[in-house]
């Protein structure tokens, strides 16, 4: 049986270094990183069985990591470490697509319970994301269900990835820049992310982003 990878994004050093020696305890081998964006790309590139990430964390929050994770069809179950313990903290977490959410001051052996629960998850829905009246293959970059005429539309590359951000995470606002760090990689101007807004709306309707005015975007058929 191979050995569980697991990354951990924490800023605080002294509680990454605690976790890392705690999960080498149990057996797991642990990468460490303490930023979003390091996140990200370990994330993307890492083969991770399993994600532990603080919320508040520096270049990029923890729960728009997650998200940005899950739109570019990265699985890996994910459990949040935060300090804010409100309602609307923990829905916005797992409405990013994060699995679990632990306050802090957490308690070890919860913490090392919910972590065994997170690498017993298997997804089957890896390629596939479902949102409202609509489906869509990140493979095929097919979308099925309430489409104009009822049938399947064929998106390209980009569209697929701006789509998939939104349909990952249906009750979030993304920012434009948030939009163009997932889907461009930030290599183009901020109006690329409105062009293509545009030709998801030319092929699937109008309905199917919403603009917050003052704020970005957010997927409109929920």
């Amino acid at each position: 049986m191979s050995v569980p990878v697991l990354l951990v994004v924490e800023d605080d050093r002294a509680l990454s270094a605690m976790l890392a020696e705690l999960f080498e305890g149990e057996g797991y081998r642990v990468d460490t990183v303490y930023d979003g964006q390091q996140g990200m790309h370990r994330g993307l590139t890492g083969g991770y069985d399993a994600i532990i990430v603080d919320r508040g964390l520096p270049v990029m929050d923890g729960a728009d990591l997650v998200a940005l994770l899950r739109s570019k069809g990265v699985t890996t179950p994910a459990l949040i470490l935060t300090a804010r313990g409100s309602v609307e903290d923990r829905v916005e977490g797992l409405d990013a697509g994060a699995q679990d959410y632990l306050l802090k001051p957490f308690e070890v052996p919860e913490l090392l319970a919910r972590v065994r629960a997170l690498l017993r998850r298997i997804d089957n829905a890896a390629t596939v994301v479902v949102a409202g009246p609509l489906r869509l293959d990140r493979v095929t970059r097919r979308v099925s269900g309430e489409t104009p005429d009822r049938a399947e539309v064929e998106l390209s590359e980009r569209e697929a990835a701006l789509l998939g951000t939104l349909m990952a995470a249906p009750k979030r606002v993304f920012s434009r820049a948030q939009l163009l760090a997932s889907v461009f990689d930030g290599a183009e101007s901020a109006g690329a992310v409105d062009l293509y807004v545009h030709y998801l709306r030319r092929k699937l309707g109008k309905q199917v982003i919403r603009t917050v005015h003052g704020t970005g975007y957010r997927f409109g058929m929920e």
